[in-house]
């Protein structure tokens, strides 16, 4: 063999592999710590919400296995990078949980389409599920290739090293995001205390519910109605019964939100999802501040907040131009009440509890000022 020869094949056996395995542990390192960016308590029950619970775990269980996939993806990213059990356990573990993720990849793909973040990167890096197949299939090859030019032999044989290794990074994966659910409710009317507003405390049966204004979702006042051929007790002669007047309006109907607001299935109302520091969130509020301010039937506004940088809210009611009441929730239970497969901004127009119109996140979905706008100033008659 000629000296170009060995040292093609020097690189192939030697220098190729070392290389590989740094790739390989990178790309296990940033799918760990990207699912962890920029905040744990908010990347996590997202992750949870989108990811697991609709594969059918429960939240109690989501929140572990979350939190034990990701610390084994971070001591994988370490111990590629070592030689205990290499070859005999290392590097078939990291190609059966690529193979698992592309199972499931493939499966999304069949069931809901290329569409969404697949979360293999979290935020920081959004990947389509087609992207994050391919580069899973990319990585199985590699490993392959690995195990194929990695000897037995050279492996080390100290498993209580990859039982720590392991162990350490579950453990501060769990420290990082401690599994801990906090009620919001004193935070938002402290909050909303300081910028003089009252929140909604209202309790309705279905036995109370009373016919509302089309326009303005408040109670009509209810008159007496004569009973036909009825008559004047003092006169003796018959009273002409009134017609009951004809409400345009939909039936009452669940929306799925009285959690959130006792009186939301009441009338008109308009009920959004935000995140305080979300941009588009912001922009969304003002646009419906403004249709607000040219409209004085327009329906009444509540928000739900994501808790995450909360404390922005009060700059967020200062760029949308206008204060409304609203609630926060911690980031499982947002995803949740809005829905897995929905984003923010998320804007519900509901009509006694029907939902005429929805908008959600920043693609084909997002909420259109114009059309909305058109929306609002319809009867229920035109609406159907």
């Amino acid at each position: 063999m000629t000296t170009t020869g060995l040292e093609k094949q020097g690189f192939v056996d030697k220098q190729l592999p070392m290389i590989l395995k740094g790739l390989m542990a990178f790309m296990f390192l940033l799918s760990a710590v990207a699912k962890l960016y920029p905040d744990p308590n908010f990347t996590l029950p997202t992750f949870e919400v989108k990811q697991l619970i609709p594969m059918g775990f429960s939240e109690t269980s989501a929140a572990y296995f979350s939190r034990i996939l990701i610390g084994c993806e971070l001591a994988l990213g370490i111990l590629l990078l070592q030689k205990n059990y290499f070859k005999r356990l290392v590097l078939p573990t990291s190609f059966l949980m690529l193979f698992i993720f592309s199972v499931h990849l493939s499966y999304e793909i069949a069931t809901t389409g290329n569409s969404g973040n697949c979360g293999c990167f979290g935020s920081l890096l959004p990947m389509t599920p087609v992207q994050a197949l391919i580069k899973n299939i990319i990585g199985m090859g590699l490993l392959v290739f690995l195990y194929l030019k990695t000897s037995k032999q050279s492996d080390r044989l100290n498993f209580s090293f990859l039982a720590a290794i392991t162990f350490a990074s579950i453990l501060a994966v769990f420290l990082a995001g401690p599994m801990q659910r906090k009620s919001n409710d004193e935070l938002a009317e402290e909050m909303m205390r300081e910028m003089n507003l009252e929140q909604e405390v209202e309790e309705t049966s279905a036995d109370t519910i009373q016919s509302t204004d089309p326009k303005t979702g408040t109670p009509l006042k209810t008159e007496a109605v004569t009973a036909p051929n009825a008559k004047d007790p003092k006169t003796g002669k018959e009273v002409k019964a009134e017609e009951k007047p004809v409400v345009d309006e939909p039936k009452a109907k669940k929306s799925g939100f009285a959690s959130q607001y006792a009186d939301i299935d009441k009338g008109r109302k308009i009920l959004c999802f935000f995140a305080p520091g979300c941009d588009h969130c912001k922009e969304t509020a003002k646009a419906l501040t403004e249709m607000a301010s040219k409209d004085p039937d327009f329906p009444e506004m509540k928000i739900v907040f994501m808790d995450e940088e909360s404390e922005l809210i009060p700059d967020f009611f200062a760029f949308a131009g206008r204060k409304y009441p609203f609630k926060i929730l911690d980031v499982g239970s947002f995803w949740t009440v809005l829905g897995g497969t929905k984003d923010t901004p998320g804007v519900f127009y509901l009509w006694n509890g029907n939902i005429v119109k929805e908008y959600d996140g920043i693609n084909e979905k997002a909420f259109k000022k114009d059309e909305f706008k058109k929306i609002v100033q319809k009867k229920w008659s035109e609406l159907k």
